[in-house]
């Protein structure tokens, strides 16, 4: 798999010439205040310097398994889990976009009594409950690829701000449709923290100048479902004889679009782009359906999430703004406000090198 360059950088040196200002930063003596759970737990005290624990129990909970993407980025997620010398566990249903089935695994999890759940949350009011009484119980919750509300969890693993990957998918689509015409956004479902977060975005950067001349006509949920999407695909077309461009946020929609169009009158004449894995999509880039698409590197995600979970766990850091942990040869990484750590910027998959990619 080809690897992002690492978020090492500046802040390596500077982080390990000042571990000593960290420690007292980080861990500075303030006692957890009344509160709820995550409060208090972002209160506690924390080192990078702390001692990873060994012999934990960490578990995943993405959107859906055996799916492409989230087969990936659980897999970095079990690799660091087991590189720092804890049991990895994966958990969830192949049963499409279900929060009620997250919950019911949130509280299996939550009876093992697992040391951290590193969950992609389907809805961010759904899950809340459970995650705070898992928390309760003194598990360190992460989530990653799609948040909670920050009360309900520790840390969250973005993988990249929400206004640099809806500004780019734009980008690219303007730069296809000559910043001209009617555009969709094909999404996933419609409680999706991480979906609706791009499509406010894409709404805002739409006021800009140069997008004057494109007018957002339609949003649609395939709930990543592959049927659900091709149909949503279909009917976007059908609704919108004058659409020249979709935006699909979610790496099953892409690619239902993607055949979709691949098989219509379309082809070529409807720009398509989103986020998509480069192996889904490379058919498609190859028979001209797609010219460009974007998207992180999956495993990166996964692994950051395990890191960061084991961080957690271990009491490296609390979740509090300004603490930094080292994961693995990723580097060094930084909480910003409400937990937030950021993987980097995405990377734009066109013809010209999707073949150096295999995820």
């Amino acid at each position: 798999m080809h690897r992002t360059p690492s978020r090492r950088a500046s802040v390596l040196v500077a982080a390990v010439s000042s571990l000593s200002l960290l420690t007292a930063a980080c861990g500075d003596g303030d006692s957890p205040a009344d509160g709820d759970a995550a409060t208090n737990g972002k209160n506690a005290e924390a080192s990078p310097n702390a001692p990873t624990k060994k012999g934990m129990t960490v578990g995943f909970l993405p959107k859906q398994v055996n799916t492409p993407y989230f087969d990936v980025a659980d897999g970095g997620g079990e690799e660091a889990v087991k590189s720092l010398g804890s049991t990895f566990k994966e958990v969830g249903t192949d049963q499409g976009a279900d929060a009620s089935e997250q919950v019911s695994h949130i509280n299996d999890l939550t009876a093992q009594k697992v040391d951290a759940i590193a969950v992609s949350a389907l809805d961010p009011d759904a899950l809340c409950d459970s995650l705070k009484k898992a928390m309760d119980q003194g598990i360190k919750v992460v989530t990653f690829d799609s948040d909670t509300k920050p009360e309900c969890r520790y840390a969250f693993v973005s993988p990249a701000s929400a206004e640099d990957i809806a500004v780019r998918q734009l980008e690219l689509l303007g730069e296809q449709i000559g910043y001209k015409g009617d555009i969709a956004i094909l999404s996933a479902a419609q409680t999706a923290t991480n979906q609706n977060a791009w499509i406010k975005s894409i709404r805002k950067e739409l006021e800009d100048a140069r997008y004057k001349d494109m007018r957002l006509v339609d949003i649609a949920y395939g709930d990543d479902e592959a049927e659900k999407s091709y149909r949503k695909a279909e009917e976007l077309l059908g609704e919108h004889p004058k659409l020249k461009g979709i935006i699909s946020p979610t790496t099953n929609g892409i690619k239902a679009a993607a055949k979709y169009l691949s098989q219509s009158d379309s082809k070529g004449e409807v720009k398509l782009t989103g986020l998509g894995a480069p192996n889904d999509m490379r058919p498609y880039i190859k028979d001209g359906t797609v010219e460009a698409f974007l998207l992180w590197d999956p495993a990166r995600l996964g692994r950051l999430a395990g890191h960061t979970a084991v961080a957690l766990a271990s009491g490296q850091i609390s979740g509090r703004e300004g603490q930094m942990f080292l994961a693995g040869d990723m580097g060094w990484f930084q909480l910003s406000a409400d937990g937030v750590i950021t993987l980097g910027d995405p990377t734009v998959f066109d013809a010209d090198n999707i073949d150096d990619y295999d995820f």
